[in-house]
């Protein structure tokens, strides 16, 4: 036997012809090229000064205590594949307006509920529901682009969580039923080790502390509540952080905190290599806000006016496969409209962005296969397409 008649020799040898032919090729004397580089590391630069330590360092300790104190017979129970629907599903769906999240910070959460033993179905409702169903960005959205577009993305985005979630529920019924089997969940919930409400009250001083720290800035002439609310924004959410500090100190013993730091550390292990490498290839081909990567904004400017299926399909796919921070959708659709985006496609974008992201996808396809992810990403960008399609034959 030669040494190239080895099938896994062969595959070694094009991988390094793959390898040396890009190399060779790079068009490094392309200034496009070039920026699109620059780009890449500065939104990875800019997620990590922005998004890791406020946004998911608190994500993956909230996923962590989910996965120590939250029982597998709590999770099953009212979000398992034969939990009651209207329950489980209402609280994925809501659960937006409580976290106002970005599609990679709910991320960690998905992947400890679903581990616990959460039905697919009410997983992705969650899941969808968590950054798309933001309340600012709503009101942001109805004060910039229209309440026409405001209404419709809230009434969108919370039927569209329900209707996905149901329709991944469906598409793998059986295997959702055979996995609770596989994986023998314990249906007996075991002994608190403290009584329920200090553990609301723990999950509640987590939640505020993401919440309020990362609390978006209201619009520029804005007044009321909201802006009183952000003007004390570090001292709510640092009262947040003492009292759960307090918490630890009084009420968790040490091999719980223990526990509790390594289920954190695992999930953060498990998402952050797939996150940087998405966030380096969205950069690289979408740029940041304001700039471009190797994909002219021109273009994309051009391929959303009007209203036509394939105009509401590009804005779904470009919103699904591109990075949105928290309310940064709302100024590039204002810039988009006012290059010439039809409303049809407005909404098909703010359906479909918020939700996913190429980072996103990569980690979703972790914790649920690629089928799965194929088919739910499938589904939102279908989804979003016709009800922008929709939408703008309504406006016109």
């Amino acid at each position: 036997m030669t040494f190239f008649s080895d099938m896994k020799e062969w595959q070694k040898l094009l991988l390094v012809i793959g390898g040396f032919l890009l190399c060779f090729f790079l068009p490094v004397e392309s200034e496009r090229f070039s920026n699109a580089v620059l780009e890449s590391l500065a939104l990875t630069k800019w997620y990590a000064q922005e998004h890791v330590l406020l946004c998911l360092v608190p994500a993956f300790f909230i996923a962590g205590a989910i996965a120590v104190f939250v029982s597998q017979a709590s999770v099953i129970k009212y979000f398992g594949a034969r939990a009651n629907k209207l329950l489980s599903y209402t609280a994925a769906a809501t659960s937006g307006t409580i976290l106002a999240v970005c599609s990679c910070t709910i991320l960690p959460l998905f992947m400890s509920i679903y581990q616990r033993g959460a039905g697919l179905g009410p997983a992705i409702a969650f899941l969808y529901s968590g950054p798309a169903i933001n309340v600012l960005a709503i009101i942001l959205t109805a004060r910039i682009l229209g309440p026409e577009l405001g209404i419709a993305r809230a009434v969108g985005a919370v039927a569209f969580s329900v209707i996905i979630g149901g329709i991944m529920h469906l598409l793998f019924l059986q295997e959702e039923r055979d996995r609770q089997e596989a994986d023998d969940f314990d249906m007996a919930a075991p002994p608190a080790s403290r009584p329920l409400w200090q553990t609301i009250i723990y999950f509640a001083a987590m939640i505020g502390v993401l919440v309020f720290a990362n609390m978006g800035r209201p619009a520029e002439g804005e007044a009321g509540l909201w802006v009183t609310v952000f003007s004390a924004k570090w001292l709510i959410a640092g009262s947040f952080l003492a009292a759960l500090l307090v918490m630890i100190a009084v009420w968790f013993r040490k091999e719980e905190l223990t526990e509790w730091a390594r289920q954190s550390w695992v999930l953060a292990l498990q998402v952050l290599p797939l996150l940087l490498l998405g966030i380096l290839a969205a950069g690289f081909l979408l740029g940041r806000v304001g700039h471009e990567g190797v994909i002219p904004s021109s273009i994309v400017a051009s391929l959303v006016g009007g209203n036509s299926l394939f105009s509401n399909l590009f804005a779904s796919v470009f919103g699904a496969f591109m990075y949105f921070a928290t309310l940064t959708e709302v100024p590039i659709l204002q810039g988009l409209i006012g290059a010439g985006m039809g409303k049809g496609p407005a909404l098909a974008l703010l359906l479909s962005g918020p939700s996913l992201s190429l980072p996103s996808m990569l980690v979703i396809h972790r914790a649920i296969g690629a089928k799965k992810t194929a088919i739910y990403v499938l589904l939102v960008i279908v989804f979003s397409t016709f009800t922008g399609y929709g939408f703008g034959l309504f406006m016109e």
